[in-house]
């Protein structure tokens, strides 16, 4: 069975594994005694754990544009567990884990019973001949794997593949890859060219805001079906902001990864850190370092996370410099959720300026904002209503349940698409509107994507996202040295910055006497 999409084709299924000769040859030698019993064990275990890591990487590769990693990804499979639960219901949910379970039994089963088969096999006595047999089979099961390592080049196409096994050493390799990477990054977190640093950020005089927006990708300004949309609302915002008096810069980041897993994107803007997976998440809280809500703490401002996807506890929190969590149960919505999705973007902005200012502290603030509405599964659309009239939500319950739900839009991918446009659009004219609001006194801003939507959704398998800074010009103009251009519209030849450098470029821009290492 392939690993990749791709390769998920009639002539695949057709494909001789050059191991299968291998294998049935040592079944027929060995019987089914105590030694041939053990070795159907063997490889009953070896084959579902491969045929189920297969599936595991289709499965990724599908929705984050990346292999699955044995090493670092096991935790990913309860937040799928979870994501499914909201988007289609848990008893969607515990019967796509039932069916899972099953799949692993049955498929074991099925191993076990045609091994067996084969070793009860009585063929007639030949020894030279099958040793022989055994000895070509494992002749050109090496000569093919040798030619597919690049060992070495065969002037002939076998009719077979040792496909399988290249896919064993490659995740081999990848979870010792993994470990070692695991090791250098617990030497990267503890160096910290602002760890002992005082006076970092006083040049900002005001509040600060960092919003992320859900799978806003670079693919809004490049994939004409999502530009033709996101392009104009950008201009029209651009004009409506400039003519407020506020200054723009614009560029795109790198994220850590693409399709979810957006705690790994807000974990690598906030530490300095380029954190790619689970493992390194956790190294990174465990190591001490000090986040950018931890130095924005120390500089005087009071901290705070508004997080509307967080809906269990949130343990981590402790660790990542919040004075305040204000998760969705905290946020004061009572209307209907929007499928996954708890609550639309407009009035999680607005449960952010009735929460976070406090008259009994007047420390500036530093916030962390995390928008949910163009999170998959992208159904139902929300549209802007007046900010005055959204009350507890409630307001919102007639839109929450209009529309088609997940089960109906996602069996057309274009109109997947479409959905996802759309919620894109909403949160733009929605920021544009908030931005508006506080135009008087404004925030310093930084927007941006957490990652792109799936490969497959986004057209586009780059993991690059759009960054906009927005605020008074005296504080916005020095971000020109990080590379940004002008306005909400990123220059088409912009260099993607790493979004683990972020930390260290606000840092060491908005200290008086420090200096911003370069941009990339």
């Amino acid at each position: 069975m392939p690993d990749l999409p791709a390769e998920l084709t009639p002539a695949a299924l057709v494909a001789l594994p050059l191991e299968l000769p291998v294998i049935l040859l040592l079944l027929l030698a060995v019987g089914d005694g105590r030694a041939g019993r053990a070795l159907r064990g063997g490889l009953t275990l070896v084959l579902t754990s491969i045929t189920l890591l297969k599936l595991a990487d289709l499965a990724m590769r599908s929705a984050l544009g990346r292999p699955f990693n044995p090493v670092a990804d096991l935790p990913l499979i309860d937040a799928s567990v979870r994501l499914v639960a909201g988007a289609v219901g848990p008893a969607a949910a515990a019967a796509a884990v039932v069916g899972a379970v099953l799949l692993a039994l049955i498929l074991a089963a099925g191993l076990w019973w045609a091994t067996g088969v084969w070793a009860r096999l009585r063929p007639p006595r030949h020894p030279r001949l099958a040793a022989g047999a055994l000895a070509a089979s494992v002749a050109l099961f090496a000569t093919q794997a040798g030619h597919a390592a690049g060992k070495w080049h065969l002037p002939l196409a076998w009719a077979g593949d040792t496909d399988t096994t290249r896919f064993v050493l490659a995740r081999a390799a990848l979870a010792q890859r993994t470990v070692t990477e695991l090791r250098a990054f617990r030497v990267a977190a503890a160096e910290d060219r602002f760890g002992g640093a005082t006076g970092l950020m006083n040049r900002i005089d005001r509040d600060v805001m960092v919003i992320f927006v859900e799978s806003y990708g670079r693919t809004s300004f490049d994939t004409p079906f999502y530009a033709e949309d996101h392009l104009p609302l950008l201009h029209a915002a651009e004009e409506r902001l400039a003519a407020a008096g506020l200054a723009m810069r614009s560029s795109f980041l790198t994220s850590p990864t693409q399709g979810g897993q957006s705690w790994l994107a807000h974990a690598t803007f906030a530490n300095g850190l380029e954190i790619t997976d689970q493992t390194r998440y956790q190294a990174a809280l465990a190591s001490g370092r000090a986040s950018l809500f931890h130095q924005a703490r120390r500089a005087g401002f009071r901290t705070a996370a508004v997080m509307p996807g967080i809906t269990r506890p949130w343990p981590e929190a402790a660790q990542m410099g919040f004075d305040e969590v204000f998760a969705a149960s905290d946020l004061g919505y009572r209307g209907k959720p929007f499928n996954w999705v708890t609550m639309p973007d407009q009035f999680t902005l607005a449960a952010a300026d009735r929460l976070l200012p406090t008259p009994s502290d007047p420390r500036r603030s530093f916030t962390e904002i995390a928008l949910l509405s163009s999170h998959a599964p992208w159904t139902p659309v929300p549209h802007l209503l007046d900010w005055d009239t959204l009350g507890d939500g409630q307001v919102f319950d007639a839109m929450a349940v209009s529309g088609d739900p997940p089960d109906v839009v996602w069996r057309d991918r274009e109109r997947v698409r479409t959905q996802y446009r759309d919620c894109i659009s909403y949160t733009l004219e929605t920021l544009t509107e908030y931005v508006l609001r506080h135009a008087a006194n404004p925030p310093l801003l930084f927007i941006l994507g957490d990652h792109q939507a799936a490969p497959g959704i986004a057209l586009d398998d780059r993991r690059e996202v759009p960054f906009h800074v927005i605020g008074p010009a005296a504080l916005v103009d020095p971000t020109r040295g990080w590379g940004l251009a002008p306005g909400l519209i990123p220059a088409e030849s912009a260099k993607a910055i790493p979004m683990e450098r972020m930390r260290d470029l606000i840092l060491g821009t908005f200290t008086e006497g420090a200096s911003a290492p370069p941009p990339s």
